[in-house]
């Protein structure tokens, strides 16, 4: 029995009950400090990931609108160029909306008796914000640029940028000087073991807190244990405290039901009790839950940087100990020096050490990586494949979504159009297709973007979107049959309100089972891509190219280079799909046992 009355809204709810909340919130703000400079970081990140996209964005624009003006002449391009402007201010203004504002902007704003559709004019507010954010973002980016000269009263634009550089300056100084607990500053694995000479001059262990703590002899790394001993040491507690985070949901899961929740019983409930017992869906929870922690915290996770690894060895040096003395040498050539070339003298294996004292958990690539650091490579490209696959999903969902709407509600010569625009689409064999476009484009603008993986995601999102949406077209057909749709339209529910409010809620639980089945196929066809030298362009690192680096070495004693990337992806979308599995057995119980098959190789294909 719920403890508060029915009759309060959920902040009322909270209001008179606050304390279960308050604990709750508590505990995510403990969290949330011990990790605070990091997320900082992640948000630091993603500023900068904005500034190309942004200005890709201009690139885009400037080859379209100069292709049109080629093509057509003056009036020709003039009215194309508009027309695709029009076509793309409104495509986002309608995203935004259904995504971001659930509220009526022309009822907040008491336009409600003006002589214009209400529709058509929260659709125009929300693209003039658009327009006005992407002049902002475009003239003064969320980059770290140097501070504008101030002449005279200051403008607008230079008091935005003045802000920014002001968060940015911030957020430097909060990145640089508040520790987190997860950081390889707090447990470094980076150092070396001193002679007995030089034992004064490089103390062992490391500083904790301003003092030095040691248990081995090893200088530089945490407590002064082995390399290998202090990476496991990070690794395992970020992964403790990534489940501790799942476990303070879960409890802020059941704090909600207990105390706030406006029914005792709902649907979810016997969901949720189908997903406890089923074992294959929770396997494949457990290897998702792997996958998205070696992404969030890849920084954390190498037993080296990307920086040091992949984008910028020579720029790096390290320390080491050769016959008695401690020498110097940068990541670039040592990386040269051990890697991994098939021959017993020339390997670095799984859980091996090079001959500079570095470890290396699955050891290292071959000559022609330049000896890299494989789990570094491996988990910065979990990044990019999770950046993709989830981009790709969201785009492809959202179109797929929009469509069953409206061919569900209008029917008739909508459904027919969208029919036979999806047969087209699917009658085309997605991988050549994949390779087409990758080739095509590659010297596009839009290709320079995150490396390509933008374009991928582009890609995977306008061919992928027919088969989300042939999924969630039946509920969706299904639905609109129901007495309260007709009641809706006999009431005068705008069409859009009675597709956001009635029709959404219910094919949303089949968007969310296709969706992870999808992702897997996703995440092969971008290492297949990769595997044949297309896709994402070096050196960003992906597990395709892992793949096709090592292929040369597979029965040789370097086999780790293609046989753990492969192996690797072939886990990732097999827990996807079991997700996939579960969740719909979890929703719709009659579909347990029945398709699984078809589903894992519908998710497999891409």
């Amino acid at each position: 029995m719920s403890e508060v009355t029915q009759n309060r809204t959920f902040f009322g709810r909270i209001a008179a009950n606050p304390t279960p909340a308050l604990i709750w919130l508590g505990g995510v703000l403990l969290l949330l400090s011990v990790e605070f400079s990091a997320f900082v970081d992640a948000l630091i990140l993603f500023g900068e990931q904005i500034n190309p996209l942004v200005g890709g964005s201009k690139d885009i624009g400037g080859w379209y609108v100069d292709t049109m003006y080629d093509s057509l002449g003056f009036a020709g391009g003039t009215v194309m160029s508009a027309l695709g402007a029009l076509v793309v201010l409104a495509v986002f203004s309608v995203f935004v909306k259904a995504a971001f504002i659930p509220f009526s902007i022309v009822e907040r704003l008491g336009l409600e008796d003006l002589p214009i559709s209400a529709d058509l004019l929260e659709r125009s507010i929300v693209g003039a914000f658009l327009v006005v954010l992407w002049l902002v973002l475009l003239y003064e980016p969320l980059a770290f640029l140097p501070a504008l000269p101030l002449i005279g009263e200051p403008t607008l634009a230079q008091m935005v940028h003045g802000f920014a550089q002001t968060m940015a300056g911030i957020a430097d100084w909060v990145v640089a000087n508040v520790p987190t607990l997860l950081s390889r500053d707090l447990i470094p694995n980076q150092g070396f073991n001193p002679p007995a000479s030089a034992a004064s001059e490089y103390p062992a262990g490391s500083e904790i807190l301003g003092a030095r703590i040691a248990i081995g002899p090893y200088h530089g790394t945490f407590l002064g244990l082995s390399p290998a001993v202090a990476w496991a040491i990070r690794v395992v507690a970020i992964y403790l405290y990534a489940f501790v985070w799942l476990v303070w949901v879960w409890q802020g899961y059941k704090t909600f039901r207990r105390h706030y929740r406006f029914a005792d019983w709902t649907p979810r409930d016997d969901m949720i009790d189908r997903l406890s017992t089923h074992r294959w869906g929770q396997f494949g929870f457990v290897v998702v839950f792997l996958f998205l922690v070696l992404a969030m915290f890849a920084p954390a996770m190498g037993p080296t940087t990307t920086a040091q690894n992949i984008y910028n060895p020579y720029g790096h040096e390290f320390q080491y100990v050769e016959d008695g003395e401690v020498q110097t040498i940068t990541h670039g050539t040592a990386n040269l020096q051990s890697a991994s070339q098939g021959t017993p003298d020339n390997n670095v294996g799984v859980m091996n050490y090079d001959d500079y004292g570095r470890f290396h958990p699955i050891g290292t690539l071959s000559e022609r990586a330049n000896g890299k650091d494989l789990f570094t490579f491996m988990a910065d490209g979990a990044r990019v494949s999770l950046f993709i696959g989830l981009l790709s999903i969201a785009l492809s969902g959202f179109i797929a979504t929009a469509l069953a709407m409206v061919t569900a509600y209008y029917k008739g010569l909508a459904d027919l159009i969208v029919v036979v625009t999806s047969d087209s689409i699917q009658a085309l064999p997605g991988l050549l297709i994949y390779i087409l476009l990758s080739v095509v484009f590659s010297s596009h603008p839009i290709s320079n973007i995150y490396s390509g993986g933008f374009l991928l995601a582009l890609i995977f999102a306008a061919t992928g979107w027919p088969a989300l949406w042939r999924a969630i077209r039946g509920p969706a057909f299904q639905v609109s049959e129901e007495e309260w749709i007709d009641a809706a339209k006999s009431y005068g529910q705008r069409p859009s309100a009675t597709m956001r409010k009635h029709m959404l809620p219910y094919v949303a639980g089949y968007l969310l089972i296709y969706g992870s089945l999808t992702i897997g196929g996703i995440i092969i066809s971008v290492a297949a891509l990769s595997f044949l030298g297309l896709g994402v362009a070096p050196p960003t690192p992906e597990w395709g190219r892992a793949v096709n680096i090592g292929r040369p070495y597979v029965t040789t004693v370097s086999w780790h280079i293609a046989t753990i990337p492969g192996l690797m992806v072939v886990f990732v979308v097999t827990g996807f799909n079991a997700l996939g599995d579960g969740i719909r057995d979890a929703i719709d119980p009659q579909s347990e046992g029945s398709g699984a098959g078809e589903s894992a190789a519908a998710g497999g294909g891409g």
